[in-house]
C-alpha cells in the first residue's frame, strides 16, 4: 500500500502563523469580557447597551468574513490578513480614546469587527490546502489558536485594567497586535494546492457551486441555529457569576475557562473525528454544546459556573475546529476562503442580537432563565440540521 506523500515543510509554518493570528484576533475580541464593568461605569450604560458593542463585532466579522474570503482566494492571505491586523490595532486604538459609549461601537465594534473578517477567514483556509492525509489534525492546531488567546488575552487585559485603567490597556493590547499578530500575518503562504499553474485549475467547487449543494444549506442552518448558544456566554457568563457574588477577577476568569475548553476540544473532538468521521462528530459537539445549558440553568456556585464553561467551551471548540476541515472535503480547495467566510455570514444574527437580547431579558427579568431555555431549544434545532449531513451521503469536489 503506498503511502500518503509528506506535507512541504512550510504547511507547519503556515498552520503556527495561524496559530498565533487566531490566538491574537479572538483574545481581542473574547477580552471584551474584562472590558465590560469598565465600559458600563464609564458611560453609565446598561447591560443590553454593553453587549451591543460585542455583537456589532460579531455581525460584522461573520458578514464581511465573506468578502475576506473572496479578497484571500484573489490576492493571498498574507495580504490581506495583514491589513486586518492593521484595524485591529486601530480599532483598539480609536477605543481607548472613545468619548462615548457610541464611539465604542464605531472603534471596538466596527473596526475590529472589519479586522477580524479579514483576519480568520483568511488565515483558517490558508491550512487547510497545505495538508492532504493530516488536515483535520492541522485544522485542530490552527484553530486552537481561538482557545489559547480567549485563556490568556483576558487575563491579560484584566490585570492591565487593574494596573494601568482600561484606556491604557486598550493602548498596550493595540501594541501587542502589531507586535504578535502581524508578524504571524505576514508568514501566511497560499498552498501550492490553491494556486493555478499553467493549464492547471485548481480542484473544487466555486462559491457558486457550493451555494447550490445540500450539504451547505444543512452546514449553514446549522451554524444560524447555533450561533446565540456560542456566543451569549462570552458575553454575559462573567455578568452572571458577578450575579452569584463572585469576585471580578474569576469571573473573568470563566472566559478562560470557555478558551481552555475549547482548546482542549479541538484535540480531543478533532481525535474522535478521525475515527467516527467529521459529520457525525459534529453533530454530537453540537448536542454536546445544548446539553451544557441545563448546568448552567442549575448552577448556583463558582465550580458550577466553571464546570459550564469547561463543557461549552469542549463542545464549541470541537466545532469550530471541524467546519474549515470538512468544508475541504466537501468543496475542495478552490474557493475554500470564499466557502468558509460565506458559511460564516450565518453566525453573524445571533453573535449581534444574541447577547444583545441576553442583556435585554436580564435587564427586565432580572434572571437569565429564559436565555438559557431558549438557547437550548435552538441547540436541540442545530443538532437536527447537523444531523442531516451523517444521514445524506456527502457530495465529492466538482473538477473544473
Amino acid at each position: 500500500m503506498s503511502q500518503s506523500p509528506a506535507e512541504p515543510p512550510y504547511a507547519w509554518v503556515a498552520v503556527w502563523a495561524c496559530f498565533v493570528a487566531l490566538a491574537v484576533i479572538f483574545g481581542v475580541s473574547y477580552s471584551f469580557a474584562a472590558f465590560f464593568g469598565s465600559l458600563a461605569q464609564a458611560f453609565d450604560a446598561q447591560r443590553a447597551d454593553v453587549s451591543l458593542v460585542f455583537g456589532l463585532s460579531g455581525l460584522v466579522y461573520f458578514v464581511a468574513g465573506a468578502g475576506g474570503g473572496l479578497l484571500a482566494d484573489r490576492f493571498g492571505p498574507r495580504r490581506v490578513c495583514s491589513v486586518g491586523m492593521l484595524l485591529i490595532a486601530a480599532g483598539l486604538w480609536a477605543s481607548s480614546l472613545a468619548p462615548s459609549i457610541a464611539a465604542i461601537y464605531v472603534g471596538y465594534g466596527l473596526g475590529i469587527g472589519l479586522g477580524i473578517a479579514l483576519v480568520y477567514t483568511p488565515a483558517i483556509a490558508c491550512v487547510q490546502p497545505w495538508f492532504t492525509h493530516r488536515r483535520g489534525f492541522a485544522a485542530g492546531i490552527a484553530s486552537a489558536g481561538i482557545g489559547a488567546g480567549t485563556v490568556v488575552v483576558p487575563l491579560v487585559a484584566t490585570a492591565l485594567i487593574n494596573s494601568l485603567a482600561w484606556r491604557a490597556a486598550l493602548q498596550v493590547l493595540a501594541g501587542g497586535v502589531l507586535l504578535l499578530g502581524l508578524g504571524a500575518t505576514l508568514l501566511l503562504k497560499r498552498a501550492p494546492a490553491a494556486t493555478a499553474g499553467a493549464g492547471r485549475a485548481v480542484a473544487g467547487h466555486t462559491l457558486r457551486q457550493a451555494l447550490g449543494t445540500s450539504e451547505f444549506r444543512w452546514l449553514y442552518g446549522m451554524i444560524l441555529l447555533a450561533s446565540p448558544s456560542m456566543f451569549i456566554p462570552f458575553a454575559h457568563v462573567s455578568a452572571a457569576a458577578r450575579d452569584l457574588g463572585v469576585a471580578d477577577a474569576r469571573a473573568v476568569g470563566l472566559v478562560g475557562l470557555l478558551g481552555a475548553g475549547s482548546l482542549a476540544g479541538r484535540f480531543v473532538i478533532g481525535a474522535l473525528a478521525d475515527r467516527i468521521g467529521r459529520p457525525l462528530t459534529l453533530a454530537l459537539s453540537q448536542a454536546s454544546m445544548g446539553l451544557s445549558y441545563a448546568l448552567w440553568y442549575v448552577a448556583d456556585s463558582y465550580p458550577a459556573m466553571a464546570v459550564f464553561a469547561l463543557w461549552l467551551g469542549l463542545s464549541y471548540g470541537g466545532m469550530v475546529a471541524l467546519m474549515p476541515a470538512l468544508c475541504m472535503d466537501l468543496f475542495g480547495a478552490r474557493a475554500v476562503s470564499a466557502i468558509i467566510g460565506t458559511l460564516y455570514t450565518g453566525a453573524a444574527l445571533g453573535n449581534l442580537l444574541g447577547p444583545w437580547l441576553a442583556g435585554a431579558v436580564f435587564d427586565a427579568r432580572h434572571s437569565y432563565a429564559p436565555v438559557i431555555w431558549a438557547c437550548a431549544a435552538l441547540s436541540l434545532l442545530a443538532t437536527a440540521a447537523a444531523w442531516r449531513l451523517v444521514v445524506r451521503p456527502a457530495q465529492r469536489p466538482v473538477l473544473r
